[in-house]
């Protein structure tokens, strides 16, 4: 069995980028966006995807007090391959039946240069909740502003992969959430 379904940390990624877009028009581009994470199954990397998530943003450049996302992610629409594709909506990993959904929510935005920013909020999965922080770039070319980054997640801290799936040297439990997000509507930086 692929334990690569660790995937739900992408999402978190993916949420607290969203903070890149501005005003009342701010919206995510999926068929430009994507949100990745590469988790290790017996050392070996193994690379996944959400297929679907969305975002409510009011970001703003010069009034980053006041700017708020929220994310959110299907954790049913991981993809990683057919075989752990068929084991992750169950109990043990993301219980999707009851746990349909996986959230971020912002509580502040930090400008760390021209470009680069800071987002922390809540990840929430599985019904737990942990505050994280993620690291953000922003690059604009004409209306889209595109804003990549990268952070670690902790699988257990969300009860991922419970059990015997709990044995870090089966799988590993640090998740690599990984996003590139194209934003419209967001201000000049």
């Amino acid at each position: 069995m692929n334990i690569a379904f660790l995937s739900p940390f992408a999402f978190a990624a993916a949420a607290a980028v969203l903070p890149l877009t501005v005003q009342a028009q701010q919206a995510v581009v999926p068929a430009q966006s994507e949100i990745r994470f590469v988790s290790k199954q017996m050392g070996v990397p193994v690379e996944g995807r959400f297929k679907t998530f969305s975002a409510q943003i009011n970001f703003d450049p010069a009034k980053l007090a006041t700017s708020k996302i929220a994310f959110t992610v299907d954790t049913g629409s991981v993809d990683i391959g057919p075989e752990a594709n068929a084991e992750l909506p169950k109990p043990v990993w993301f219980n999707v039946a009851q746990f349909p959904k996986a959230t971020f929510q912002s509580s502040s935005i930090k400008r760390i240069d021209a470009s680069k920013f800071e987002v922390a909020g809540k990840l929430s999965i599985k019904g737990l909740s942990s505050d994280v922080v993620v690291p953000v770039t922003l690059a604009q070319s004409g209306a889209t502003t595109t804003a990549t980054g990268a952070f670690p997640i902790k699988r257990l801290t969300f009860r991922i992969g419970e059990q015997e799936w709990s044995d870090t040297a089966m799988v590993a439990d640090e998740v690599q959430v990984k996003f590139k997000l194209a934003l419209t509507g967001v201000g000049k930086l």
